[in-house]
């Protein structure tokens, strides 16, 4: 089921507007990447472009092209591990987060 304009437009801000919602959703990516969401992690990429980098600025930073990063994180998208590596550290760095893994 597709996603509504007004719910992403909604998350966007929140983003925007929420440092610690930012945060915990860019866990929850970093989560599901982990556990093979490919989905998953890709929307809440593409979600956090969208609120705080913007694509153009994107591809400066990692060198990809500007519409081969709209596929990548496309709901069809299928990057490679590589590039979604580099992808989830420059946002981190953007976020201005830093991950830690822990033992649980």
């Amino acid at each position: 089921m597709a996603l509504t304009r007004e719910y992403r437009e909604t998350v966007v801000e929140r983003l925007r507007a929420d440092r610690e919602f930012t945060a915990a959703l860019f866990s929850e990516a970093i989560s599901a990447f982990v556990e093979g969401d490919r989905e998953t992690t890709l929307s809440i990429l593409r979600d956090l472009v969208h609120a705080h980098i913007s694509f153009k600025t994107l591809s400066e930073q990692t060198g990809f092209d500007e519409k081969g990063l709209h596929r990548m994180l496309s709901s069809r998208g299928n990057p490679t591990t590589q590039n979604l590596s580099t992808l989830l550290h420059t946002i981190e760095k953007d976020l201005g987060l830093r991950v830690e893994v822990k033992a649980v």
